[in-house]
């Protein structure tokens, strides 16, 4: 294996894609973007490849723990052109693995948030191991749950997925399969990837399928507080609730509200679509828009450069966002900008 940010070829029947830039967690880059999507449109009609192992170089804690946000932050203060051409191919890539005619096992051993939610989650087979941690936190950088957010998170049990994506609640090992994130759990995933590509699928058969779930205790409160058709109403019900709703509501009044609005909006109307491709487009609208904005900007200014994890949101209140401005997030896009996943 050479040292590069990721590796790609053919092992046994399978053909391979392991994640190697374990310094930054195997976040995903535009290199890497290019060199999966390359290597899945190759593998897509060869006779000698029957399935995709997706996993992470050996020795590393993470999967996958995002993409580039500081790139995107880096870009988006300026002209917006190399944020927008990231979320172009990386998006790309999510449509991609969704329509693969072949299976895609996903090893989500380790982090697995953002970015790695998309070049996962999106997969036939995805299995999870006690080192695996789930989580979608845009809303604490200002930024959306993307990555084809608004198609699976809505259709996870109940109101799971509006739970995870406005609080960017954490699940971990046994909880990712029991959310539905997940298809397989396996205690340890050492060996996992060679197993499957000399045998195939039939290496999972042995694998758990279903699960008991820790947040099942608060599964009601979850559906009928997060029930709530705008994030003020969903905070009223939080807040008349037990400790643990009120908990949620004060964990929520530390996002970025415009993230919040935008979120449950995203996540209403990617329930309601047919289309998975519909979704990514109007995922690409929001994306382009929002790391132009000076409340992403600040997110990630206090998240991830000086790390106060102080962020003064701009909006700073709910009540700041109008309808106008939250209408221009997910207004169309010219036909020539919405060719990004082939039309």
């Amino acid at each position: 294996m050479t040292e590069t940010v990721i590796t790609a070829r053919k092992q046994g029947r399978a053909g391979r894609l392991t994640l190697n830039r374990p310094n930054a967690f195997h976040a995903l880059n535009a290199d890497m973007v290019g060199r999966m999507t390359d290597a899945l449109l190759v593998w897509r009609d060869a006779a000698d490849v029957d399935l995709i192992v997706i996993d992470h170089a050996e020795g590393s804690r993470g999967f996958c723990a995002g993409g580039d946000v500081r790139m995107l932050a880096q870009s988006g203060a300026k002209d917006g052109r190399d944020a927008s051409a990231f979320f172009a191919a990386e998006y790309r890539l999510n449509t991609l693995i969704k329509e693969y005619p072949k299976p895609y096992v996903a090893l989500m051993d380790g982090v697995t948030m953002g970015g790695g939610v998309g070049i996962s989650v999106h997969g036939s087979h995805r299995i999870a191991t006690r080192n695996t941690l789930f989580a979608m936190p845009e809303s604490g950088i200002g930024l959306f749950p993307d990555v084809g957010g608004g198609w699976f998170l809505p259709r996870l049990p109940g109101k799971l997925g509006i739970w995870l994506a406005l609080t960017g609640a954490r699940l971990r090992a046994r909880d990712v399969l029991a959310a539905g994130i997940a298809t397989h759990f396996i205690e340890e995933g050492a060996g996992l990837a060679d197993t499957l590509c000399e045998h195939g699928l039939s290496a999972l058969d042995d694998l758990q399928t279903s699960a008991c779930a820790s947040f099942a205790d608060h599964m009601a409160q979850i559906n009928l507080c997060f029930d709530g058709a705008s994030i003020e109403a969903i905070l009223a019900s939080l807040d008349t609730g037990s400790d643990w709703t009120a908990k949620q509501a004060g964990i929520l009044r530390t996002k970025s509200p415009l993230t919040l609005k935008i979120a449950l909006r995203q996540l209403q109307t990617g329930e309601r679509m047919t289309d998975f491709r519909e979704n990514m487009r109007m995922e690409y609208r929001i994306g382009t828009r929002l790391v132009r904005t000076r409340n992403f900007q600040e997110g990630v200014r206090a998240v991830l450069i000086d790390r106060d994890n102080a962020p003064l949101w701009e909006p700073g209140n709910l009540d700041d966002i109008t309808p106008a401005i939250l209408e221009g997030f997910f207004e169309p896009l010219s036909d020539a900008e919405l060719t990004f996943i082939g039309g």
